[in-house]
């Protein structure tokens, strides 16, 4: 069973009483939970805030920095920096506002914005490559929804379009248009 070496408990519920963020919280009592209950293992005790023993086992080691160190360095994470944006803010503003202008009106031979044509509108512009999946969100940011043609049978029948239209029930799993401004 592992043990805080140097911090003790009254260490660890100070820092509990100190701390406000979610994960930090999380850590603190986890390693808490796990050193007042004599028979429960790390595993167990992991399981119960979704985490695995090893995960439990590194944070018992950590806390126990809290007799020598700050609470802040010991149980926040340092701040992760992320990949830096390739379009800059008046770029991005640049290709928001294309985007709600047709693509002719740019320059370009289509008669409305697809994924594909936007990635090739960015690489021309700005010589930026992004892949599908994020011109898809860039273009949700703008307020652009996915819309599918709904064609109609020429020679269909009115009444059996609106008889089967009301019986027609939208299930949970299919895309609705954004209706965001």
């Amino acid at each position: 069973m592992a043990a805080l070496d140097d911090a003790t408990l009254d260490d660890l519920r100070e820092a509990l009483a100190e701390v406000e963020d979610k994960k930090p919280t999380q850590r603190l009592m986890a390693v808490i939970n796990y050193l007042e209950e004599d028979d429960a293992t790390m595993a167990e005790v992991a399981e119960r805030y979704g985490y695995t023993g090893p995960w439990l086992s590194r944070w018992v080691g950590r806390l126990d920095r809290l007799a020598d160190e700050p609470v802040e360095q010991v149980v926040y994470d340092d701040p992760r920096e992320g990949r830096t944006a390739e379009l800059s803010g008046e770029q991005y503003d640049q290709f928001v506002e294309a985007l709600h202008e047709s693509p002719e009106e740019v320059g370009l031979d289509a008669p409305a914005w697809s994924v594909p044509l936007a990635r090739h509108y960015l690489a021309e512009e700005f010589d930026v490559e992004y892949c599908e999946r994020h011109i898809r969100r860039l273009m949700s940011e703008a307020g652009l929804s996915w819309k599918t043609a709904r064609p109609e049978y020429y020679k269909s029948d009115e009444r059996a379009q609106e008889a089967w239209q009301e019986g027609f029930k939208k299930s949970a799993t299919t895309w609705t248009t954004n209706t965001r401004s």
